[in-house]
């Protein structure tokens, strides 16, 4: 047996009926909602309930994710688009067409964490634009998380429903 039969064997590329995926899966989606703009909700609700030094806290935060969000899209926004357009068309199609099941699996990833990523890109461009501070920031901050974690429902429910889909076809077809 090879080195490669040994890794394959090893770790089932069989993504849909792996723990490890669904494990990630959650761990994906609670991580992007946890993280708005890069600040951690809990900062974004104490300084709500306390204000303070926290709101201070959270609009700096906010300040310099919105910042580097932006930076990162002047520099090479163009190069990062063109790789990430290259990497979800490849997964695409080696998933969909081809029928790679772990290429399906990374898409179903990939993908809404990619719409999550104009998302925040949009954010940013409000809140530079608009400058809110205080109750302002926070309903924008909350309007953008709530859009995340709707985002991340729609995107768990088409993953399960497709592995349920990839898991009894294989258990019926017999792979």
């Amino acid at each position: 047996m090879g080195l490669t039969d040994t890794i394959f064997e090893v770790i089932d590329m069989r993504s849909f009926s792996n723990l490890w995926f669904w494990i990630a899966l959650a761990v994906v989606w609670s991580t992007a909602s946890h993280w708005v703009l890069g600040v951690p909700w809990d900062l974004v609700a104490r300084a709500r309930r306390r204000g303070g030094h926290f709101t201070q806290d959270v609009e700096d935060l906010v300040r310099i994710y919105v910042n580097r969000i932006l930076h990162v899209a002047e520099v090479s926004g163009l190069v990062l688009t063109v790789l990430v357009c290259f990497a979800l068309t490849t997964m695409l199609i080696l998933g969909f067409a081809y029928g790679v099941e772990f290429a399906q699996a990374l898409f179903l990833l990939s993908f809404p964490m990619s719409v999550v990523g104009l998302l925040s890109l949009r954010s940013a461009r409000i809140i530079r634009r608009d400058e809110p501070e205080g109750d302002d920031l926070y309903r924008r901050l909350h309007i953008h998380r709530m859009t995340v974690q709707v985002i991340g429902m729609v995107s768990i429910f088409i993953t399960t429903i497709w592995g349920m889909f990839q898991n009894f076809s294989i258990g019926v077809l017999g792979g």
